[in-house]
Formats: structure tokens, sequence, C-alpha cells
């Protein structure tokens, strides 16, 4: 199969970064190191020839006991100019659950990162304004990790007057 010009110019721009890419249906995806993610979304979007321009989503997924590192940030761009959409992923450890923010690059990235931080409890390093948009601040843990307890009981507890 013949590699994508996005894949092919991420290899040749972040040749220690780029951990694997591959293809499936038209779908691009690169697996990079997490410490050059702001790197690589800019290049992502400044690059004249690609131009994804859109940061369509940002979320995290949680491998507990299948894979290590335990955690994956998973970014989702379009670009308008081609038509063509590209999946980067980044493998954060349990041990140090952060990663660089990009929502300098993308205003968007502000609440989907905060997002990701409230539900699996991933640290956006340099981001603006960290905290809880889904939850109350008082709630405890991250219910998208796969090992926070499903029958917890949680803390309601109301704004003082």
């Amino acid at each position: 199969m013949i590699e994508s010009v996005t894949l092919r110019k991420l290899r040749e721009k972040f040749p220690g970064s780029v951990i694997e890419t591959h293809s499936h249906r038209g779908d691009d995806t690169a697996v990079i190191k997490r410490v050059d993610i702001v790197d690589v979304c800019r290049f992502l979007r400044d690059d004249a020839d690609l131009s994804y321009n859109f940061l369509m989503d940002l979320t995290a997924v949680d491998y507990l006991g299948k894979k290590e590192p335990r955690f994956e940030v998973v970014y989702h761009f379009y670009s308008f100019k081609k038509n063509e959409r590209v999946r980067i992923k980044a493998a954060v450890p349990e041990s140090d659950p952060s990663i660089d923010s990009i929502s300098s690059l993308w205003s968007v990235a502000n609440w989907l990162e905060r997002e990701c931080w409230d539900m699996f409890g991933i640290r956006f390093n340099g981001h603006p304004d960290l905290r809880r948009i889904l939850l109350y601040e008082e709630f405890e843990g991250h219910p998208l990790r796969k090992d926070y307890p499903v029958d917890k009981r949680q803390p309601l507890a109301l704004p003082e007057s």
C-alpha cells in the first residue's frame, strides 16, 4: 500500500518522534511520542500541503491491564483543503498522566482537554484553566478510567449561599 502524503511528511519531519503509522479505508493514523505533540500538531495545521485546520475531537483511551503505557490521548484532525482526516495518538503513562496542551493552536482544545481531564485524569501541561467541565468540583476520581468503581458514591455538595 502506498503511504499517504500526510504520513510520509510526518515521518520525514519528525523521524525521531513517529513511532508507527497506518491507514485504514482512507483514514491515516500516526502514533507519536508525547513530548512532540505540540510541534506535530502545529506542523499539521501550518504546512501548506496538509492544512489540517480543524480539530474535530480529542479524547483518551484507558488500556488498563491490556497495554503499557496505560493511557493514550487521541486527536482527530480534518483538512478542509484536502477533505482528509488524520488521527494522532500519543501514549501517556499512568505514573505521569500528562501531555502538553494544544489549546494555543486550537481554541476548541480548551474545552476538549478539560473534558479529558475530567473523565480520565490526564493533565494538559500549559492549559490556561484546567478544571472540571462536566462534573462538579467535589467529584472524586475520573469516571472513564477502567478502575473507577462503578458503585462509588459521590458527595453532592451544594454551593454556599
